[in-house]
């Protein structure tokens, strides 16, 4: 291969790597691209587990024999199988080498062969029908992070001391491109998360709240909001120090997390200030309520506050047509409102009070409220 076509493999696998959206996208564009940089009918991108000792495949690509997957679950090897990856990529690397792909072949040794090495790989390519491999080594952060696999088919051409050498600068590409996928990652993982608890953010509730909005319109899926109010924070607040606030909010934030992992897939979030909220997409409005009902419980036994006042809506109940996700959002506000009001020591659910349901009643007025029911609802949903 020419030095020129070799250049163009290396540019389209960075190209492909920047393009993609998600790690799984970008674990892929690096097998792909490195398959084809190097003439292979397979490749596998593995990331070393050091606290577990084992090499987890996180993708394959190409020719795939029978029980590999693309993103496989379950695929993962021992290092004690594969002695290289300790040996080689940590001990040999740290005693003042460089991190070298390496050539193993069904056959045997070959001229790019480490010297010594003959082990389960070998195995592996004989029982899957491939001829050969090479092995790169993937650094990131100055550390081993994992390894990029190509293999070519029996028969195929077997690869050379170029071929690894070759292999060794498609790994580094890679490496950067990971590097870059985890930098976006977290940069969206912050932007959707509540630095002091943890818990998702306003902007993900706005973001998951219209999709799930969506959804019911379009299939019917049950979509239940819990929204919840911290009691007594302004007190501990003035009487403790904000230090002991925090650790208020901290605390009820493990608490709705807990409570949220009773029904799957629920969103845990805090919108801000000492709100939270429960988003439930799915599950029936009737077991939303009892994990409301045991938040309610569990927040009563922290040792600072006063408890929380719970408000929940759900399209499952009759509170009229859920056309956009400002109106189950002011459902939810209007009954975790009232909860606060009546100093509730269990959830306000809306529209369970009959035809004139003082919830739904509240919520449907945006002008005219009686004395003592006025409240400016927040945030993006009291835009009209």
């Amino acid at each position: 291969m020419g030095e020129d076509v070799r250049l163009r493999a290396v540019v389209v696998l960075a190209q492909g790597m920047a393009a993609a959206h998600t790690p799984r996208e970008s674990w892929r564009a690096a097998a792909r691209g490195a398959c084809r940089a190097l003439s292979g009918s397979f490749a596998a991108l593995s990331v070393w587990e050091r606290d577990l000792g084992r090499l987890r495949v996180l993708v394959n690509v190409g020719e795939r024999a029978e029980g590999e997957e693309e993103f496989p679950e379950r695929e993962a090897y021992p290092v004690n199988e594969f002695p290289e990856i300790t040996e080689f990529l940590h001990e040999r690397w740290a005693g003042g080498g460089e991190p070298h792909a390496w050539v193993e072949t069904a056959a045997g040794p070959s001229e790019a062969s480490v010297p010594g090495y003959c082990h389960q790989r070998v195995a592996a390519l004989r029982r899957r029908g491939r001829g050969c491999c090479v092995v790169a080594p993937v650094v990131l952060h100055g550390r081993a992070w994992g390894e990029l696999y190509v293999a070519r088919p029996v028969g195929a051409p077997v690869f050379g001391r170029k071929d690894a050498d070759f292999a060794t600068v498609l790994a580094s590409v890679v490496a950067a491109g990971i590097a870059q996928t985890e930098r976006l990652e977290e940069a969206r993982r912050l932007a959707f998360t509540d630095a002091l608890t943890g818990l998702a953010n306003r902007r993900a509730v706005d973001l998951r709240l219209e999709e799930a909005v969506e959804r019911h319109r379009a299939e019917g899926a049950v979509v239940s909001l819990v929204v919840c109010d911290v009691n007594g924070l302004k007190r501990v607040n003035d009487t403790r120090g904000h230090a002991v606030g925090d650790r208020l909010l901290e605390r009820f934030g493990s608490v709705l997390s807990l409570c949220g992992a009773m029904l799957p897939g629920t969103l845990a979030a805090r919108l801000g200030g000492d709100e939270f909220c429960l988003l439930a997409v799915g599950p029936p409005a009737d077991d939303v309520v009892r994990v409301a009902d045991e938040l309610c419980v569990r927040a009563s036994e922290l040792e600072l506050g006063d408890g929380v006042a719970c408000g929940v809506a759900s399209t499952q109940d009759p509170i009229g047509e859920v056309h956009s996700a400002r109106r189950l959002f002011r459902l939810a506000d209007a009954a975790q409102y009232r909860a606060k009001a009546a100093r509730a020591v269990k959830p306000v659910v809306a529209g369970r009070e009959g035809a004139d349901d003082p919830v739904v009643r509240l919520a449907n007025s945006e002008t005219a409220r009686p004395p003592g029911e006025r409240r400016r609802f927040r945030g993006r949903w009291a835009r009209p």
